[in-house]
């Protein structure tokens, strides 16, 4: 199988968004996005095996109140999920994103079009740089296959938020905890993403795909179908000192 963290809303309008081992086979997930436990859109990803390394793509849309967001993306990655070539688009509360991104020598180019300005970005290159758009599976599922290959070292978030930057991520490994996956009981590992200085909370399963993840944004999460989380188990509080006995009230 291939094994395989989101970014604040603050900036979205003005330009949101921004990518183990290999496997010859097709690989998807469908998740729906919430917010506080809310159904607020839904979000999914697909990888194809091909000669070159791996084919994906990703589609998101979110509608609430304040934020009307559709995110489709392609890629084209590496045999060790490298990226060669990126497509974007996005619309944001009515305002069209388009990104194209690819590596040029030793740096990662951005070509940038938001609110009717074009811009290009040059960024340092990094050999297990994930391209992070907000609320894709996809480029969490591409991170988790990348932290297997590296153990959990060198790895970089791309985020092209403004003009684009590229960001540190450090990735730690919690206690594994438990769920259901289609009623099933599985194994769950929980790492924890720190991206720019938020965190994103990840679950995967026994294969390291991508069940859940608790975005930075207030409240978000998305949540594969099919997947229960169950809640880790807790010590039982001490039981309370007896009460002194007390008159019954009147009346």
């Amino acid at each position: 199988m291939r094994f395989r963290t989101p970014i604040s809303l603050i900036g979205l309008i003005a330009l949101v968004l921004v990518g183990a081992s290999s496997a010859a086979v097709a690989q998807t997930g469908s998740f729906a996005v919430s917010q506080n436990g809310k159904p607020v859109g839904t979000a999914s990803f697909n990888f194809v095996s091909t000669p070159a390394g791996y084919d994906s793509t990703s589609i998101v849309h979110v509608d609430m109140q304040g934020l009307n967001y559709q995110l489709s993306k392609t890629e084209m990655l590496s045999p060790s999920n490298g990226l060669l070539h990126v497509q974007l688009s996005a619309i944001v509360n009515n305002s069209a994103v388009n990104v194209v991104a690819r590596p040029d020598a030793a740096q990662f180019l951005l070509n940038i079009s938001a609110n009717g300005r074009a811009s290009t970005t040059r960024l340092d290159a990094h050999n297990f740089a994930v391209f992070l758009p907000d609320f894709d599976p996809g480029a969490l599922e591409t991170l988790l296959a990348m932290a297997v290959s590296t153990n959990n070292r060198d790895l970089w978030a791309i985020i092209p938020k403004q003009a684009g930057t590229i960001e540190p991520i450090q990735l730690a490994t919690y206690p594994d905890e438990q769920g259901t996956l289609d009623a099933k009981p599985v194994t769950v590992h929980h790492l924890v993403a720190t991206i720019a200085g938020s965190t994103t909370d990840l679950f995967a399963g026994p294969e390291n795909q991508l069940l859940q993840a608790e975005l930075p944004q207030e409240g978000f999460a998305l949540v594969r179908n099919g997947f229960v989380l169950t809640p880790p188990t807790k010590p039982l509080a001490p039981p309370p000192a007896p009460a002194t006995a007390s008159p019954s009230p009147t009346g």
